[in-house]
């Protein structure tokens, strides 16, 4: 075999050559006699199977592995001959020819080498900006609320009819089409009427009911209901009203702060103090995500200047072509199916954006080696633990379902970028 190589550019090259029918064939035989050895067949001892069965059996699986091994050679020969490191190579090379002849294959394949960024004069391009701060007023109305939210509900002194906000102990059970159905019945439960909890128009009707009165609240079940046999169907809940509780005033002293933050020693200042913080951290994390983050991707693409490896750009454009059909309608999925040309148009509209993202990922990967910036598989699993917290839902699943989708680099990634940035920014001090 004789390959030639020809230079694109530095993150890429072509390898081009032509496999003879001689040696696929002398590979071919060379594996039927390497199979013979491992096979048993009828009429024949284990280990003795002559090669000529073997090809009879298992003809065309053969001669796919012999050409694989051939083109394998082919690529090996051409990496010798540009004098370019193996593991430089990144990502599966791109068929730009594959010619079946009589008497040969002409091959024509691009590699793509792993960019290699000069981590220079790079904080020339982080954005200055304003460090949020927190003002008294905040403080004081981010206690106010907190307070709200934490003070306790006591049953009212003098009765009257339910209204917004107020806390109520009712029993229920549910009907669907004048059958109970499982998990539509509770005694003395506690509901706080707009919160929300239950199907919408549930606790609206709750309003105006009067203590140890019985009434049928009609709710019509959310068409993407969590259980299929209550979507999108109309229910009749029997409730019964026990008690209204209303919610005292909020106390803003010391007491409160210990309950809030778990600390006999703390006082309404260190609570104060504790919001405030919190405040300036919600307002840092806004402005970095809306501005800080967007200005910052930009400007370093801008900064940096180096060749990206053509088959991680057309992943990339991949990716964002699927995206963009997993929103599109089914007809306008279908004219692009029968229309390859619009697909190509596509392809050519997104290409930009995949190529700022792919060398926005090579400058994130150089810039956090120089600055050290390291997260662990722990930290990523705890990131995603807390998450799965937060929005309520089992974090053993969700991690789960992370590893399973092969989706924990992408977050480890995201964790680097945000941990890098923060640090360029001067976020984390």
């Amino acid at each position: 075999m004789k390959v030639t190589v020809k230079k694109i550019d530095d993150a890429n090259i072509l390898v081009s050559g032509a496999v003879e029918n001689s040696v696929i064939e002398a590979n071919i035989d060379r594996l039927a006699r390497e199979a013979g050895k491992q096979m048993k067949v009828d009429g024949f001892r284990q280990g003795k199977v002559p090669p000529h069965i073997v090809k009879k059996l298992h003809g065309d699986k053969l001669r796919q592995d012999a050409e694989s091994e051939a083109l394998k050679a082919l690529m090996d020969m051409g990496i010798a001959e540009a004098g370019i490191n193996a593991a430089d190579i990144i990502g599966e090379p791109i068929f730009k020819k594959y010619d079946k002849k009589e008497d040969k294959i002409e091959v024509e394949l691009e590699l793509s080498l792993r960019p290699d960024v000069k981590a220079e004069g790079y904080e020339k391009a982080v954005p200055t900006f304003k460090k949020p701060t927190a003002t008294a007023k905040e403080v004081d109305e981010k206690l106010k609320e907190i307070a709200s939210q934490n003070a306790p509900f006591e049953k009212i002194k003098r009765k009257r009819a339910v209204k917004d906000g107020d806390m109520t102990l009712i029993d229920f059970e549910g009907f669907v089409d004048g059958v109970a159905f499982d998990g539509g019945k509770a005694e003395k439960f506690n509901l706080k009427i707009g919160s929300g909890q239950f199907i919408p128009g549930f606790e609206e009707q709750i309003i105006g009911m009067k203590y140890d009165e019985q009434k049928d609240v009609v709710v019509t079940f959310p068409k993407e209901y969590q259980s299929a046999d209550l979507a999108g169907k109309e229910a009749t809940f029997k409730v019964t009203l026990h008690e209204i509780q209303e919610q005292k005033e909020a106390e803003l002293d010391d007491a409160l702060a210990q309950k809030l933050l778990s600390d006999e020693k703390a006082t309404l200042d260190t609570l104060k103090e504790k919001l405030k913080e919190q405040i300036v951290s919600e307002k840092t994390s806004k402005v970095y995500n809306e501005k800080l983050k967007p200005e910052l991707i930009e400007a370093l693409v801008k900064h940096f200047d180096f060749a990206l490896p053509h088959n991680i750009v057309e992943q990339e454009i991949d990716a964002k072509i699927n995206a963009k059909a997993r929103e599109m309608k089914e007809e306008e999925l279908k004219v692009y199916q029968e229309n390859p040309e619009k697909v190509e148009a596509l392809r050519d509209e997104v290409r930009e954006e995949a190529e700022n993202s792919v060398k926005a990922t090579f400058i994130v990967d150089a810039l956090a080696k120089k600055e050290a910036i390291n997260v662990d598989d722990q930290e990523v699993s705890q990131a995603i633990y807390y998450e799965a917290m937060m929005s309520g839902q089992d974090p053993q699943q969700v991690i789960k379902y992370y590893q399973e989708n092969n989706l924990l680099p992408a977050v480890k990634m995201g964790m680097i970028e945000d941990k890098l940035f923060g640090k360029l920014l001067g976020l984390d001090s």
